[in-house]
């Protein structure tokens, strides 16, 4: 068994922290400033990693290469099983033309492009998020927000910064799974955390977002629907996270808040607002029913997976296990269970939208041939993205198994009792460079509890500040500026993008900060589940 030395070098703290950071430095340089591809990036990182492993610290090649392999399978079940089968639900409704129908209906909801902007790229946004994330909601949203009229890089920025609030929870909570994994935190204290943040931020995005693109005096003029639209997210979302189901937390809250906001606009008109269109093109109801019909499926599969007996029976089937010839102990010589693999293949989130996606056949009609070909279609196109996510996921297990993220966290428990002030800092950088929640969560969600338990905070504050953070450097990652700037023609202006997301990304960043620092404290305590 391999047992872990925490000052490993010259049995120092601070140097063998500095050597434990030089796989995220460079992962971050590779990404930030080469500007090198993420997959490649991301494999050059991990050989940092498995090199800072074996020769700063004393883990043996064989663990350092077991621990790098359960990292990328992990990688792939439970997190990009999820992603490959929600992209490939999203396929078929565009090979069949539904998705077309589902922006139609969108753009006949209010004859005010603002709210029209608000309920495509805050609500619709948000269901993409839930069931996909990874950049389809930002590129998806840009797309039809140009459809709508907007310039292109409006339609970017307003993409990029309402892609916040439910990132958190997107991909069917891939990066609570993620962190609890990590962190081996119950992904329900997580959720729950992570539910009592980002609800408050989600208030007021849907009012930046008219604020973006038609100032001070569209904000006044569309208010109440802004309000209704973020206050009702954030209930429902705090609701789903903490009541009903963390997987489900951004589905139920995106449908409610569209929901609540439709139902507004029935007796409510903007000032200046135009009639909507119907005359160009219209659906028919049962159309209609069949657009909505695999995200209505999705919601009832998860929902029945819930049901005691109906779960009871789902996971009777799942297996755990040590991964094969990994064993590790920390510091103190007790053995930590990073090394187990849970292969629930019944219950994972992933195969229950395989599901979905089985019986939404039928319901968008489309030939099991060309959904067959859709699901290849699928793996294909998000290959890269499969050995970036493999690989930084690796790094994040080479990480923690060797101790280099435990050096970490210790070394920076010397912020004292002001490290919650900066938690949600950590989470916001590590998704800028690396795109992705999930990724800042498997690199830093360890670092985060080891630090709060050092210092003395919650570690479950700590971890969900982590996320709730990152939430926030998603809209100025590399990654997600280019699928922004490439929808709309715009690559190579990534830059002009970037300066007008910037400012955003770093208000919404210092709220968070100060809401996590008084979590922390006794005045909002209570807050903490």
């Amino acid at each position: 068994m391999y047992e872990q030395v925490l000052d490993p070098l010259f049995g120092s703290l601070g140097w063998s922290a500095l050597a434990a950071a030089l796989p995220l430095l460079v992962l971050f340089v590779l990404l930030g400033l080469v500007r090198m591809a993420a997959w490649k990036a991301s494999l050059i990182a991990l050989a940092v990693s498995l090199a800072i492993a074996v020769f700063i610290y004393p883990m043996p090649v064989g663990p350092a290469l077991l621990s790098a392999t359960l990292g990328a399978a992990f990688g792939f079940f439970p997190i990009l099983w999820i992603v490959i089968n929600a992209i490939w639900v999203y396929n078929m409704t565009v090979t069949t033309g539904h998705f077309d129908v589902l922006q139609r209906t969108f753009s006949r909801v209010s004859g005010d492009r603002r709210i029209q902007a608000v309920i495509i790229a805050f609500c619709f946004g948000a269901l993409l998020e839930a069931l996909a994330g990874f950049g389809t909601p930002v590129a998806i949203t840009t797309v039809m927000l140009l459809a709508l009229g907007f310039t292109p890089i409006t339609s970017a920025v307003v993409a990029l910064v309402a892609n916040t609030a439910p990132v958190a929870f997107g991909a069917l909570a891939s990066p609570l799974v993620t962190l609890a994994s990590v962190t081996d935190l119950p992904l329900s204290e997580l959720g729950a955390m992570t539910g009592r943040q980002t609800p408050i931020l989600a208030v007021v995005v849907p009012i930046v977002l008219v604020g973006i693109i038609d100032g001070l005096k569209g904000v006044r003029e569309t208010l109440p629907a802004t309000l209704t639209c973020g206050i009702t997210f954030g209930l429902a979302q705090f609701a789903a996270a903490n009541y009903i189901s963390v997987p489900l937390a951004d589905i139920v809250a995106a449908l409610v808040a569209a929901g609540a906001t439709v139902l507004l606009l029935k007796v409510w008109t903007p000032q200046g607002a135009a009639e909507p269109d119907t005359a160009a093109h219209t659906d028919s109801r049962a159309e209609i029913v069949r657009a909505y019909a695999p995200y209505l499926i999705i919601i009832a599969v998860f929902v029945v997976a819930q049901i005691g007996p109906v779960g009871d029976l789902l996971d009777a089937v799942t297996v755990k296990f040590n991964w094969p010839g990994l064993h590790v102990a920390n510091a103190a010589g007790e053995e930590l269970s990073l090394t187990d693999f849970k292969f629930n293949w019944l219950t994972s989130a992933g195969s229950l939208l395989l599901i979905s996606g089985l019986l939404s056949i039928a319901a968008i009609r489309i030939s099991g041939r060309d959904a067959l070909d859709r699901y290849l279609g699928t793996y294909a196109q998000l290959k890269w993205p499969i050995v970036t996510v493999m690989s930084v996921l690796a790094i994040a297990y080479v990480m923690n198994a060797s101790g280099q993220t435990a050096t970490l966290g210790n070394w920076m428990a010397g912020a004292g009792g002001v490290f919650a002030l900066i938690a949600p800092i950590l989470g916001w950088l590590g998704t800028a460079v690396t795109g992705s929640d999930t990724s800042s969560n498997s690199l830093f969600g360890a670092l985060q509890v080891a630090a709060a338990n050092k210092v003395g905070i919650d570690p479950v504050l700590a971890a969900a500040s982590n996320g709730s953070g990152g939430v926030l450097g998603k809209m100025i990652s590399p990654q997600n500026l280019a699928i922004a700037a490439g929808a709309v023609g715009m690559s190579g202006e990534e830059g002009d993008i970037f300066r007008r997301v910037l400012p955003w990304s770093v208000v919404f960043l210092v709220a968070m900060c100060a809401l996590a620092y008084l979590q922390s404290l006794p005045v909002l305590a209570w807050m903490v589940p």
